[in-house]
């Protein structure tokens, strides 16, 4: 897995227990929703293919983590699907709008497809215009609200896409 940016050369690779602190360094100071070291080394081992790290000369600068799961469709929802769900993402910001988190999230979303996902989902702030803009770009579409998601009391967007062959590149 590997790919270019503007800034240079940068690796998409499966994350490895030596990049936690890293991961969590990041998510700590891209987002406000933070977790357990133990919660990222769980879905590692749970779903090793689809935690992916984003490197630019030995560094890592970004992450993305997901699970499969099973519930009801968001496009028809009296069926049950395997789903696809990026629990999170994240890019350091000096190294965003550089199509690092774009290509991340198409890594992920061939690894979901590869786990057996019909569908990919995610939660997305209404705020986070950037971010939806990216999911957009990519199919997915906003198929719910859900008032007070987050811990601060902002609403999220559920976005979803059918995980289909025409993941792009």
């Amino acid at each position: 897995m590997a790919d270019r940016c503007a800034l240079g050369k940068y690796v998409l690779r499966r994350f490895s227990r030596d990049d936690l602190e890293k991961v969590i360094r990041i998510n700590e100071e891209c987002l406000p929703e933070h977790y357990t070291p133990f919660f990222y080394l769980d879905l590692h081992q749970s779903f090793p293919n689809s935690f992916i790290v984003a490197e630019l000369n030995g560094e890592v600068l970004g992450y993305i983590m997901c699970r499969v799961e099973w519930s009801l469709s968001e496009f028809d929802r009296w069926r049950l699907v395997k789903k696809g769900h990026v629990i999170s993402i994240a890019v350091l910001p000096e190294h965003r709008r550089k199509g690092i988190g774009r290509a991340l999230m198409v890594e992920a979303m061939k690894a979901l497809r590869d786990y057996g996902a019909s569908e990919i989902y995610l939660e997305v702030r209404v705020t986070n215009h950037p971010a939806i803009s990216l999911y957009k770009g990519l199919k997915f579409e906003i198929v719910n609200r859900i008032k007070h998601y987050y811990s601060d009391g902002e609403d999220a967007y559920v976005m979803a896409r059918k995980c289909d062959a025409r993941i792009e590149d």
